[in-house]
């Protein structure tokens, strides 16, 4: 499977528009189960707004679903998807509320407004790259410890989980071409006494961009 772009974060945001309120919540989302409730956790808690315009892409599947929520049709929930998939951002759902302020904004001024809504949240959220890294079973002394953990991040890896026993085994996990300088520098801390052990490959979000 190759890489792809999602959101680093949750996040949300707001705007005001001739008087018109537009709050966007943005969620990374692994599928359309997940998508559907965050949409529904949004139409309970703004009961009151008068639209709740949606959209969610999905890379299994290829899922791509969108809603204008009583908006004219085509200026809400189309010109949000467009936001995503310029970026080509997968795996995300985004709601943008609308309360209304009184003064109509015309179909161009809808299409900005979501728009806009969709890309400022995106701004706040951020964006990261999913790709295949190698897990590995790393094992220490509790003295180096603290040591192989700066190590292990210092190659651009993080710790999955920890093992504590007569000595520790860390789960960790590297990105391509990482784990290799790591068990470099594991066997110059324990003089050779250490190596780790593969454990599997797995996605994972990498730093944000």
């Amino acid at each position: 499977m190759r890489a792809y772009r999602v959101p680093f974060e949750n996040a949300e945001s707001e705007f005001v528009e001739k008087r018109s309120r537009f709050i966007s919540h943005l969620w990374r989302t692994e599928s359309e189960e997940e998508a559907r409730n965050r949409i529904e956790e949004m139409k309970k808690r703004y009961y009151d707004a008068r639209h709740n315009c949606w959209c969610y892409l999905l890379k299994e599947g290829g899922v791509i679903r969108y809603c204008d929520d009583g908006e004219p049709q085509g200026t809400a929930g189309q010109p949000m998807l467009n936001v995503f998939q310029r970026e080509e951002i997968t795996n995300v759902c985004c709601v943008v509320t609308r309360y209304f302020g009184g003064i109509l904004l015309g179909a161009g001024g809808l299409t900005r407004a979501y728009a806009k809504g969709a890309k400022d949240v995106l701004g706040a959220a951020g964006t990261c790259t999913m790709s295949l890294w190698t897990v590995w079973d790393v094992p220490c002394t509790y003295p180096l410890f603290e040591r192989v953990k700066l190590e292990i991040g210092s190659c651009g890896g993080v710790v999955r989980d920890a093992e504590y026993g007569v000595g520790v085994v860390l789960r960790a996990a590297f990105p391509a071409g990482s784990a290799q300088r790591f068990a470099l520098r594991l066997r110059e801390l324990s003089a050779g006494g250490l190596s780790m052990t593969a454990a599997g490959e797995e996605f994972l979000p990498g730093p944000r961009e």
